[in-house]
């Protein structure tokens, strides 16, 4: 067999189209826009816009309707930015999609060669072994298989497939290997058939954005609320009149905080592309909140705490020329591309390193039959023309052995003791024709993987952090505690598979290091821990990990060894199946909900100070008989003023925060998985610094309309509340962490404040306001400063004395 030309694919590829399922059309972009308007947010603005024009025409259309189009700017403004955010969102994730598809062993020119299963063609011969998921449909040419078809026939039961047999796209092998010639590709396959169901599936959305949206219906609802009542209070005061409508149209604009749901899509896509710098790619975006709540991380041994470079260290053999055989016959891997386990890639190198032609070996003597290696009898048979050689765990192999009772126990005792000093230990036997029992033991093959050298201080942040970490492996438990203790894991108490059926739930939370695991034994130990309150992050690469994965709060799939089926439940993909990399990705989830709440904080903060100005300021002005032009009320802020305050200081410093970078966020405990977007202290500073911002601003209002006309106290006030805003984007970005200087946040409040200069100095009319003289302007931005610093060591000295 040498497979196709790479000529010929290309020709095939250009022929029969990529190997891929029908996508479902992407959405057009009119409606993409479209659905930026649908949140109650901005079902208020939208009102508040329609009122505004109804106001307008019914005083004559006289004048231009600032305000109306105010609130139309701004709607379209945000509508476009969270556009613009989804759509980098979206690039983003495919971006990641693939980097996580699905690669496929294909022999071409003699070779076999790793590609992405979407290049396969008819054909293309693929090599599959247990645990991939068939690219597309084919005939087995070599080999035998064991697949599960469940996803296209329902039927729960693995089917048995050998030579002539066909295999279907979409299918999982279960066990076994073979070589599969490709007959059919992408539409045209088994799964072809069914893709559109699939391209049907919506997706759905993620715990946060759905505590977002409940939140945005409840701030709407209470906003309404509010409005209803300045209404009723202005009209009770004046009489019903229009002018009642404008305060109410003010006051909605002034507490909805239009720029939350760009603010939030923007937050998430720039976190899941820093998590992908760091090798870890998210397949599902609820995983990246899960992430800052996980309380324990249950991980592999092998390729994620270690090297997963496994060398032989020693071949204890009394007859080293067959225990030699063995270590090249009883294989599945391929020395010269490098397809198969990484342990039988080892045990074939240091074959080849003593002299030995693997692939002259494996012609001279072909397999007759075999046993492949599976979990449940935890050894591999293969029967070739000189017998039967077999490789397994000593604990499965050595009470097979034709030996007394004595003598297998000395063996035990010394696979014990090579295990003890950290080998992994596999035992060899050999028989005559097609055995299994009444065996020749052939030696013990000591096999190292070294830890990886980041893996102890990754573990120490880990218990920093508040993680625990448990090991769980299919390693020998002498072997798993001794790697333990090198990477650092404070491990006591060790349980094998045979011990858990006789612990209760409660002694297996005492365990440190699981060896000797089943793969369906992991479900229970994920379950266990939940169960207790834990929040776990597994890891897994293998076929039968698959439901502990999606048990788990987080699933982690390895993406170099990892099988198709456990990358695809998974909720992060290691790309460097690195131990390191799962503590990483922690600390990102945790920056990154760290930031959504600052900018909750700021929005809020905000948009309290201007609701508290513009109600209590109608209260003021009506019980001191501040007027307006026309003898109305006068109203503190407009809403042009208020929207144009909104767009410049919860626009660009919102999306700024949303850059910060927390170190902190590994030296604190795991955040309760129920916990509020909005802890007490959050709500302890959005009250206190909104009333104090807004006190300050009425106390100005106040004090210079006794000596100033009341068209430059507002003014003076309008720039005022845009200053201070600006600044108290750094009082909301201190919570209990101290992040790292951030220059995008530097250069947003300075835009601002340009901003607010230019259109205070050149185009006061458009914000129905009125130029201010310099020493105005410096006594309003001295008040901004000093009400920011009074905020900020207000709130230190409240969460100090609260911390002790």
């Amino acid at each position: 067999m040498t497979g196709l030309s790479f000529s010929e694919a290309r020709r095939r590829l250009s022929q029969y189209g990529p190997n891929a399922l029908p996508e479902k059309p992407p959405e057009p972009a009119f409606r993409r826009f479209l659905r930026q308007f649908q949140s109650p947010l901005i079902y208020i603005l939208l009102f508040a816009l329609a009122l505004e024009v109804g106001l307008w025409l019914h005083e004559g259309g006289k004048g231009v309707p600032l305000e109306a189009l105010a609130i139309l700017a701004i709607l379209l403004l945000n509508a476009t930015l969270g556009y613009l955010q989804e759509k980098r969102s979206e690039e983003a994730l495919k971006r990641l999609k693939s980097l996580a598809q699905p690669m496929v062993w294909v022999l071409r020119e003699g070779g076999l060669h790793r590609i992405p299963a979407r290049e396969v063609v008819p054909g293309d011969i693929l090599r599959l072994e247990a645990g991939d998921r068939v690219a597309a449909d084919g005939r087995i040419l070599q080999g035998g298989l064991l697949v599960d078809e469940s996803v296209l026939t329902g039927e729960s039961v693995p089917v048995e497939k050998t030579l002539g047999d066909e295999v279907y796209a979409g299918t999982l092998v279960v066990r076994g290997w073979a070589f599969v010639e490709v007959s059919r590709t992408g539409r045209e396959s088994a799964m072809g058939r069914i893709a559109g169901l699939l391209s049907e599936m919506e997706e759905e959305k993620t715990p946060l954005e759905r505590r977002m949206e409940a939140f945005g219906r409840r701030v709407a609802l209470w906003v309404l609320l509010l409005a209803a009542a300045l209404v009723v209070l202005v009209s009770l005061a004046e009489g019903p009149s229009p002018r009642a409508l404008l305060f109410a149209v003010a006051l909605a604009v002034a507490a909805v905080p239009e720029g939350l749901p760009a603010v939030l899509t923007l937050a998430l896509a720039l976190g899941v592309e820093r998590m992908a710098r760091r090798k870890a790619v998210v397949r599902r975006l609820a995983a990246v909140e899960a992430l800052g709540s996980v309380t324990l991380i249950a991980t592999d041994k092998t390729g994620t705490l270690t090297e997963n470079r496994m060398e032989v260290a020693a071949l204890e053999a009394s007859d080293e020329e067959k225990a030699l055989l063995a270590l090249v016959l009883c294989n599945d891997a391929d020395l010269e591309t490098g397809a198969g386990d990484p342990l039988e890639l080892g045990l074939l190198r240091y074959a080849a390193s003593r002299g030995l032609d693997v692939g002259a070996l494996r012609s001279a003597h072909p397999r007759l039959s075999e046993r492949p290696f599976d979990s449940a009898w935890k050894y591999m048979r293969v029967t070739t023309p000189l017998g039967s050689f077999l490789k397994g765990a000593p604990e499965a192999l050595i009470p097979r052995l034709a030996l007394s009772e004595e003598e297998k126990a000395r063996l035990l005792e010394r696979a014990e003791a090579h295990a003890r000093e950290g080998y992994r230990v596999l035992a060899l036997a050999w028989g005559e024709g097609e055995r299994e029992e009444g065996l020749s033991f052939l030696g013990f093959v000591l096999l190292l993987d070294p830890p990886r050298p980041e893996v102890k201080e990754a573990m120490a942040q880990a218990q920093r952090a508040g993680i625990r970490v448990v090991m769980v492996t299919g390693d020998h438990p002498a072997t798993a505690l001794a790697v333990a203790r090198m990477v650092g894991l404070p491990a006591e108490v060790v349980a094998t598979g045979e011990d858990l059926d006789g612990l209760s739930d409660q002694e297996l939370l005492e365990v440190d290091v699981f060896a000797r695991v089943r793969p369906e034994q992991k479900l229970r130990i994920v379950e266990a821990f939940q169960k207790a309150g834990e929040v776990v992050a597994m890891t897994g690469d293998g076929v039968n990990d698959a439901p502990a994965l999606k048990r788990a709060d987080v699933g982690v799939a390895m993406g170099q060894r990892g099988s198709d089926v456990s990358r695809e439940v998974a909720d992060l993909v290691l790309l460097d199946d690195n131990f390191a990399t799962i503590v990483a990705a922690i600390e990102e989830g945790r920056n990154i909900y760290e930031n959504i709440r600052k900018f909750l904080r700021f929005l809020f903060s905000t948009n309290l100070s201007e609701v508290l100005v513009v109600s209590l300021g109608l209260v003021f002005a009506w019980a001191l008989g501040l007027r307006g032009e026309g003898g109305a009320l006068l109203l503190p802020l407009t809403a042009v003023q208020i929207l144009w305050i909104n767009l410049v200081t919860d626009g660009l410093p919102a999306l700024a925060l949303a850059l910060d970078r927390n170190p902190g966020v590994l030296l604190r405990p795991p955040r309760p998985k129920d916990e509020p977007l909005l802890d007490a202290r959050s709500l302890r500073f959005i009250l206190l610094t909104g009333s104090l911002k807004a006190l300050f601003g009425l106390g100005l209002l106040g004090a210079l309309s006794r000596l100033l006309p009341l068209e430059e106290a507002r003014s003076a006030l309008f720039h005022y509340m845009a200053l201070s805003q600006l600044f108290f984007a750094y009082a909301a970005r201190h919570t209990d962490l101290y992040p790292l200087p951030n220059p995008y946040l530097h250069a947003a409040v300075g835009l601002g404040v340009a901003l607010q200069v230019l259109a205070g100095t050149f185009f006061p009319a458009l914000f129905q306001a009125v130029a201010l003289g310099w020493d105005h302007f410096a006594l309003v931005l001295g008040l901004a400063l000093l009400v920011w610093l009074l905020a900020e060591g207000v709130d230190r000295v409240l969460w100090r004395k609260e911390a002790r």
